[in-house]
């Protein structure tokens, strides 16, 4: 889900000296809110028995559980890492909205305090309250992410039809599948894997393309499961081109391409594919490259071996500097990376960084579409927006 949550995968593996000011900085507002929403569940609590203890030490276990099966399932994966994995990225999502609903509380507090308005159910016996309205909160949430899971497992397909003013050699028309921020891994396994691809066959593409996070991390999990092997299963005239996101730098940039190339995945890092001599692909690499080792081709330096007179297609994970398509003569560009925020209110937050956080857009005779991902990152959930597969008809004039 772009900048809000890359970090929590950071925690795992820190390859850049240059994120560790960024990465502390998100560990002590994590645990800041964590530490705000174990306190006002402790009050709670009363103060005598094993309540109050029995609660930290299951809070703690959980509030930590994710950066533990981080870290573990590089070096020894079990179900036990797996498991932690899974309760930790509930945990993110359930800790997101518990937050806001605690702060909407002492909101209401405050405001009672200077201007009284609470009734005298709540102000009669104060306990109870609380713990009516810790059992609430409990409730909303939970249904939250119940809903918010179920969702997330259901992709839609949305149509979008795009008019190209060019020819494309005896191409009247291409029928593009694209699929972004797969995020292939502990969470995102290879039963998902398979109904994505199922939904792909079902719309008989020319081409499938793919700008970046296909998987989410180290390629481990995805070669234990054989994911690679989803892949090779899909139908589409022209093939399954793919460049590359954070992610994949983030787990091995090298071996995760490698082990997709394998499995029938055209992966285009800073390379431009002709294809049928009727159109163009540009896979650029993801920006992580410029911390890696300060370069990635320039736009510029792309698009000038592309042959500019046929339609020419660019996959860029991050959609920043989305003038340069334009300037460059790009006629459509894909990327996605922004997740449109996964778990709202966080698109507010997106929007506000990105030109364009999600959906189409068209500058002169450029065309852009910015996907919210078919998988997640971290919560398996999604709150305020539906994961999608992007079926865009091109028709050449």
């Amino acid at each position: 889900m772009g900048v809000t949550t890359d970090i929590f995968r950071y925690t795992c593996v820190v390859k850049d000296v240059g994120m560790l000011k960024y990465l502390s900085m998100f560990l002590l507002i994590f645990g800041l809110i964590n530490f705000y929403v174990f306190l006002r569940g402790w009050q709670v609590l009363p103060a005598k028995g094993l309540l109050r203890p029995s609660y930290a030490a299951a809070y703690w276990l959980v509030a930590l559980a994710f950066i533990w099966g981080r870290l573990l399932e590089g070096r020894a994966p079990s179900a036990v890492t797996d498991a932690f994995t899974w309760a930790g990225s509930f945990w993110i999502a359930a800790l997101l909205y518990l937050f806001i609903a605690l702060v909407a509380v002492d909101a209401l507090r405050v405001a009672n305090h200077f201007l009284p308005f609470f009734p005298a159910a709540v102000t009669g016996n104060p306990a109870r309250a609380r713990q009516v309205a810790a059992c609430a909160i409990l409730a909303a949430t939970a249904t939250t992410i119940v809903c918010g899971y179920v969702n997330a497992r259901h992709p839609r397909v949305r149509e979008l039809e795009i008019a190209v003013d060019k020819r494309a050699g005896g191409v009247k028309s291409l029928d593009i599948a694209m699929v972004s921020d797969i995020h292939l891994g502990t969470i995102i396994g290879r039963a998902r894997l398979a109904g994505v691809v199922d939904q792909i066959n079902a719309l008989e593409p020319d081409i499938v393309l793919m700008p970046g996070d296909v998987v989410d991390g180290e390629i481990g999990a995805v070669a234990r499961a054989g994911m690679g092997e989803e892949f090779r299963r899909i139908r589409a005239k022209y093939g399954v081109f793919a460049s590359t996101g954070n992610h994949e730098y983030i787990g091995g940039v090298d071996e995760a391409s490698a082990y997709l190339t394998a499995h029938g995945v055209t992966m285009l890092r800073d390379e431009v594919a002709e294809v049928a001599d009727a159109f163009s692909v540009i896979g650029r690499e993801d920006r992580s490259k410029l911390r890696r080792d300060g370069r990635r081709k320039e736009l510029a330096e792309l698009a000038g071996a592309a042959n500019r007179d046929l339609p020419v297609i660019l996959l860029d994970h991050q959609p920043f500097d989305l003038g340069e398509a334009a300037q460059e003569g790009i006629d459509l560009q894909l990327s996605g990376h922004t997740h449109y925020g996964q778990l709202w209110p966080v698109n507010y937050v997106v929007e506000a960084i990105y030109e364009l956080a999600w959906g189409y857009k068209r500058v002169g005779a450029t065309h852009y579409y910015v996907s919210n991902g078919v998988g997640t990152w971290g919560p398996p959930v999604r709150v305020g927006n539906r994961p999608e597969i992007v079926h865009i008809k091109l028709r050449f004039n």
